[in-house]
This record gives structure tokens, sequence and C-alpha cells, in this order.
């Protein structure tokens, strides 16, 4: 196996992971997109179109050592302002950006708020208003 398609696989695989995709959602956009069921049989130009795929679907590809940017849209920055509330607040302990991307891939799936859809984003917004709320509502007890 030549090292660019050992790379392209990598990356596919990686993409999965990094988008939450089920087994059986993963070999279905294989079998759409290329007509095959598995990774391995796929030409170098199959897994391009596949990758290309993961990335329309949110996928970031990064550099090994990279640091991950930050996401700057309307969305996550409510979500950061959120959760910053809550640790001034006392209900979270840890104010980083890793504790915030834990509790979002635990509520949602996804590693990252730049790859939250729209719709995960605004759960996530009404989970941390309710936690603030009862926060606020525990306080005045």
């Amino acid at each position: 196996m030549n090292e660019k398609r050992q790379r392209l696989i990598r990356l596919i695989h990686v993409g999965r992971r990094d988008l939450g995709m089920a087994d059986d959602s993963y070999r279905a956009a294989l079998m759409t997109i290329a007509g095959k069921t598995s990774s391995a049989d796929l030409t170098i130009p199959e897994l391009e179109r596949v990758l290309e795929h993961l990335k329309r679907c949110g996928f970031k590809v990064r550099s090994k050592g990279g640091t991950r940017a930050l996401a700057d849209d309307e969305q996550s920055s409510k979500i950061r302002a959120l959760w910053l509330d809550l640790h001034a607040k006392g209900a979270v302990r840890n104010a980083s950006e890793a504790a915030l991307a834990a509790f979002v891939k635990r509520m949602t799936g996804v590693a990252a708020l730049q790859w939250l859809s729209s719709k995960q984003s605004s759960e996530v917004i009404e989970m941390l208003k309710k936690w603030s709320e009862r926060t606020d509502r525990s306080a005045h007890e």
C-alpha cells in the first residue's frame, strides 16, 4: 500500500471517529460514494471523495502537533460564555477549553465545539442555561 493511500485511510478513520459516525452510517456513506463498504478496497480517488464528504460533514483535518483553533462562531461563543459563567458561580470547577470540550463530548458525542451542528450547539446552550438556572435557584434557597 502506498503512503498517500495509507494517509487517506488514516484520515478517513480519524474523521469518522471525530464525527461520531456509527459503523452502519460510515459503511452506507462508503457505499453511496464509492460503491464499496470498506476503505481498504477504495482507490485513491475514491478515498479522496470520501474524505471530502467527511469534510463537508464538519471534519477538520489538523496537523499532528498543532493545537486546535477555538471555535469563534456566535453559538460557540455563547457556549463558552455560559461555561465561564457557571465557573464563576462555582458550578464548574475547571473553566478550561479542554474541560468544556469534555463536557460537550459527553453531552453530544462530538469532540469539539467547531464540529457541532447548529442544532447540537443550540441543545448545549439550552443545557447550560438550565444548569445555570438550577445553580441560581439553589443559591437562593
